[in-house]
């Protein structure tokens, strides 16, 4: 008799741990689910991070190495030399299609 009741002991402790892993295991789902749902805004967020330590560090080689300033500035006035160029021959080449256009 001793050894039965030692064994039912036993089976309610093991249906009590089972029923305590459960409700563990379902917080522990909740808090997945909650994180789940955190994810795209988090992703927004570290990529504004990265974007804005990417912008630092380039702030910091810039300042630290003068011709690559110099450099960059250099390109910047080449580049808009060219897109001012690009403009006029667009503009002609524009003129010239209207103009075919018109005697046609």
């Amino acid at each position: 008799m001793a050894e039965s009741e030692a064994q039912a002991g036993n089976y309610d402790n093991m249906v009590k741990m089972v029923e305590d892993l459960n409700k563990d295991l379902e917080k522990l789902l909740e808090e997945i689910e909650k994180l789940t749902a955190e994810i795209p805004s988090l992703v927004v967020t570290i990529g504004f991070v990265v974007q804005a330590t990417w912008m630092a560090y380039d702030m910091v080689v810039m300042r630290t190495n003068p011709h690559l300033s110099n450099s960059m500035r250099r390109l910047e006035d080449a580049f808009l030399s060219c897109k001012e160029e690009m403009e006029k021959k667009w503009q002609e080449v524009l003129s010239e299609y209207k103009g075919e256009k018109q005697t046609k």
